[in-house]
């Protein structure tokens, strides 16, 4: 069966009214026909008809068993970090998302445990960082912003060898480019916020695991924390993976060709997208990815954050701001935005210059693109 078809088979008919569309159920509580006996459902926390709809079609999305909806990407990452003790340690990718840089380095520190970055495209690399305190492993793959690809499959084996949960943010490729889980990955994490809401209009969060008792240890976790995920965004989550596939596709359509009409360019120091075979992990990509997806960072020869700017405010059809994975192109610099509270030495140690924009290509046509962002280089 298509993978379209199986996920539009997924997605229920009401059995009430046969609505062909999920019912939002936007209710706080729920009646019970006695103290403890109910239908399922006594308090949106904890259990929610359109959020649970939501979270078995994730599941099936990544091919797991247990899905679990958040409030934001950060909120799902903030659960699984929750699986840690004091006096345990993470090791993490070096090229990692500001934000859950933040959570690691400034807020989870201070209970006590710990985290070491180190360059995962190498898999020897995360086996020499591991230490007896090691609980678990975090993957980007692609990261952001450099788009770097790791070997899933090999560092599943090293996880497993040592007894180490791996989690991995699939973010960037989304289900229909990448399956962690059937790579040997425990958890698959996606800030939904992206490819799968797809429209800028919507933040989330989601996790996927195959192992039922990890499923619940996080459910327990979802529900003692209480970030969960609001019935109306579950909602609009749902009718956003009707078309995930098909966008996902089209994404990665136009950043090739944006990304092979960047490689031209002299201005340009380096053009980072695992769809070129310039990109150092392009085999790595092509194994375990159907398609090398929707965004492209680039650096410019100078290397200055001047040079940057001037970039990004002449752009019209890629918009400046936070976020990607919409339908409208978005352009950013992530050493003011989205990595600006990695410091600096840091950052540029991890590859994220100052020079460095990233681009999330839309759905507009790819040849338009390109004409946009050949009079922002004449600009500069």
């Amino acid at each position: 069966m298509n993978e379209l078809t199986e996920i539009l088979e997924s997605i229920p008919i009401d059995p009430l009214t046969g609505s062909v569309a999920v019912p939002i159920y936007q209710t706080s509580t729920y009646v019970q026909e006695a103290p403890g006996v109910n239908k399922g459902f006594d308090y949106t926390r904890t259990n929610n008809p359109t959020r649970k709809i939501l979270e078995g079609i994730a599941a099936k999305l990544e091919n797991g068993k247990n899905g679990l909806a958040f409030a934001s990407g950060l909120a799902a990452i903030d659960a699984v970090v929750k699986l840690l003790s004091a006096g345990d340690e993470i090791v993490a990718v070096d090229d990692i998302y500001g934000g859950a840089f933040r959570l690691f380095t400034t807020v989870y520190n201070r209970f006590g445990i710990t985290v070491k970055f180190v360059d995962t495209t190498n898999a020897a690399n995360v086996e020499k960082a591991i230490s007896e305190k090691t609980k678990l492993i975090w993957l980007e793959s692609p990261t952001n912003p450099l788009l770097k690809v790791s070997d899933i499959e090999e560092i599943a084996k090293i996880s497993k060898k040592h007894n180490i949960l791996l989690c991995v943010d699939n973010t960037f490729a989304s289900p229909i480019l990448q399956k962690p889980l059937n790579l040997g990955a425990d958890i698959v994490l996606h800030s939904a916020t992206k490819y799968i809401g797809g429209h800028t209009d919507v933040l989330a969060g989601l996790l996927i695991t195959a192992d039922d008792e990890l499923g619940e240890k996080l459910k327990y976790i979802q529900n003692a924390s209480g970030g969960v995920l609001s019935p109306f965004d579950s909602w609009l989550l749902i009718r956003s993976i009707e078309t995930l596939k098909i966008r996902v596709e089209k994404h990665s359509e136009n950043a090739l060709k944006v990304a092979k009409y960047l490689e031209t360019k002299s201005q340009l120091k380096t053009v980072y997208y695992p769809g070129l075979e310039s990109h150092p992990n392009f085999k790595t990509a092509s194994k375990q990815q159907k398609l090398p997806g929707g965004i492209i960072s680039i650096s410019f020869l100078d290397d200055t954050e001047e040079t940057a700017t001037k970039f990004v405010t002449s752009t019209k059809i890629f918009k400046l701001g936070e976020s990607l994975g919409g339908a409208k192109s978005l352009i950013s610099h992530p050493a003011s935005m989205t990595h600006k509270s990695i410091p600096r030495e840091i950052r540029l140690k991890a590859g994220v210059t100052d020079s460095l924009v990233r681009l999330s290509v839309g759905l507009e046509d790819a040849e338009d693109m390109i004409a946009d962002i050949e009079q922002a280089l004449k600009n500069i």
